[in-house]
């Protein structure tokens, strides 16, 4: 691989400092993957391929983005798979995907470290594809324009801003708690 784009995609795993054991032992897998993967931004990867998500606060930080995912039937965070367009660069990865599912301009949270958080989730079996893992690198962002918030049919069944109670009452797995935790820390650390 003599492709800049692994070396960044390493660089940033570097750096990143897990929280919990689970967030260590993904950390781990992922520099991995970043180092062996021939694409590793790519969906023809049969077993992973990373993807970037994002928390998306309001810009008073009292409010959070939760989408209820079309496919997986659960509610998330926004985000999604590596395009070409993005480079290799996780954050620009991030960014799109926030902005296409909700309809909000967004930038990166000055304070928050980058990455975020990092989870591997397992994507079930559809007829189109097999099993895989979604190699998940996720920021902090701030939605300019709250008021625009819409969903993308294509992707979710319904966004909504919620307070940080709320979304992390509807949060279902533990990886999912704890970035909207870190997320909380940053932007409102007094109500923590």
């Amino acid at each position: 691989m003599d492709s800049p784009v692994p070396t960044s995609l390493q660089t940033l795993l570097a750096r990143h400092v897990a929280t919990d054991d689970k967030e260590r032992d993904d950390l781990e897998r992922m520099r991995h993957f970043a180092a062996t993967l021939e694409q590793p931004f790519s969906r023809s990867q049969a077993t992973a391929h990373f993807t970037g998500s994002a928390v998306v606060v309001d810009p008073e930080g009292a409010r959070v983005v939760m989408l209820h995912h079309g496919k997986l039937k659960r509610w998330l965070q926004p985000g999604g798979h590596a395009d070409a367009a993005d480079g290799g660069d996780m954050t620009a990865t991030a960014l799109r995907e926030a902005r296409e599912e909700t309809g909000c301009r967004v930038h990166v949270h000055p304070a928050a470290p980058q990455p975020l958080d990092v989870d591997i989730h397992t994507i079930p079996a559809r007829r189109d594809e097999p099993e895989h893992h979604h190699l998940d690198v996720r920021y902090l962002l701030v939605a300019e324009n709250p008021e625009a918030l819409v969903h993308d049919p294509a992707e979710s069944t319904g966004v909504q801003w919620l307070t940080w109670d709320e979304a992390l009452a509807r949060a279902d797995e533990a990886p999912l708690r704890r970035m909207l935790e870190k997320a909380r820390r940053v932007v409102a650390p007094a109500s923590r």
